[in-house]
């Protein structure tokens, strides 16, 4: 289980260029359609990624852009979660977890597990949250599968 009284840190650069090398292996391959929603509420911006059922026995990777923000971490589900450590870390039920800026992490996760991301704000589209916690705002899939 993830210790998440440990939080989620800043990723080295050798864990960046990891992630990268997964991206770069896998960008050519057909890609799960996940579902992303957004809520703006009180200052505050969440972003939810959802993983749809998955054929019995698969899971599905998902590699996040840089994280610029600090941010809280709500995970629901089963995931394994690559940090920049040796080891993945597992994350099993519901996590609250604080995750520093300067990341880049990939999860392979299994089908239903949610991922919401949040932190203060003064957006008010979609997009301007996206350009405030990221600096590859093209890369997201809620751009690039049609739209958040």
């Amino acid at each position: 289980m993830f210790d998440q009284s440990a939080g989620i840190p800043s990723t080295s650069a050798f864990a960046i260029d990891r992630v990268r090398q997964i991206e770069t292996m896998r960008m050519g391959e057909p890609q799960v359609a996940i579902r992303t929603e957004h809520v703006f509420h009180a200052g505050v911006y969440a972003r939810t990624m959802i993983v749809p059922e998955m054929p019995k026995g698969k899971a599905c990777l998902i590699t996040s852009t840089l994280i610029r923000k600090a941010t809280l971490l709500i995970s629901h589900g089963d995931a394994l979660v690559y940090v920049g450590a040796d080891e993945p870390c597992r994350l099993t039920g519901h996590q609250v977890i604080e995750a520093a800026a300067g990341r880049k992490t990939a999860y392979v996760a299994a089908s239903g597990f949610r991922l919401t991301m949040i932190f203060a704000t003064s957006a008010t589209t979609v997009e301007e949250a996206e350009a405030e916690f990221t600096d590859e705002p093209g890369l997201l899939l809620s751009r690039r599968q049609g739209g958040a």
